[in-house]
């Protein structure tokens, strides 16, 4: 005879309350950014009252803050193509996984500045890891570039939606973009000023 499952404690619902909040704002921010998001939205898609949301988050701002903590794809030391490389994979699984904290910073970051910080503090330890990895005079441009092609790429992929880049398959984006990663992690400055 087994034994009847026990009831959740009142942490353990609380908790699955929170994780299910949680996914709802990230999907509502993300869609709606968070001008457009609303606390009601974001209950009702949790399945739960707009005061229960209120009791654990406090405010929209705490919510949102909750929401889209992203950590950081931390990057493998190695050589700079061994960076490009781990940069494409990350890249790779984005593609393959909508992101929904990232995609809820990115929208909101057009309209929201706290939002707009929160991105740019994500972002900043593997932008360094690249910079730091890439072994040229424009290290930080070339960084720079890195960075703007995997947030360009993810935005039309999974946010704009204009071109036949959201219906690829992730192996034939990174396909084409290895070697521009690569010639941007690698090679020597060709002409300009090294910044």
């Amino acid at each position: 005879m087994t034994e009847p499952s026990a009831r959740p404690t009142r942490a353990q619902q609380r908790l699955q309350s929170e994780e299910r909040i949680l996914a709802a704002a990230r999907q509502i921010f993300a869609e709606l950014g968070y001008e457009r998001t609303t606390i009601r939205a974001v209950a009702s898609a949790a399945g739960v009252d707009a005061g229960l949301v209120m009791h654990y988050f406090g405010s929209k701002d705490l919510l949102f803050a909750r929401a889209v903590e992203v950590p950081a794809d931390e990057l493998p030391g190695g050589t700079s193509g061994e960076v490009a490389e781990a940069l494409l994979t990350s890249l790779r699984r984005r593609l393959t996984d909508e992101p929904a904290a990232s995609l809820a910073l990115l929208r909101s970051m057009l309209t929201n500045a706290d939002a707009a910080d929160r991105y740019r503090a994500a972002g900043k330890p593997q932008l360094n890891q690249l910079t730091e990895a890439i072994s040229a005079p424009d290290a930080h441009l070339r960084a720079g570039l890195l960075s703007a092609i995997v947030h360009g790429v993810i935005a039309e992929r999974h946010l704009l939606r204009l071109t036949h880049l959201a219906d690829a398959s992730p192996e034939q984006i990174i396909d084409l973009l290895r070697p521009c990663f690569q010639t941007l992690a690698t090679a020597p400055p060709t002409s300009g000023k090294p910044s």
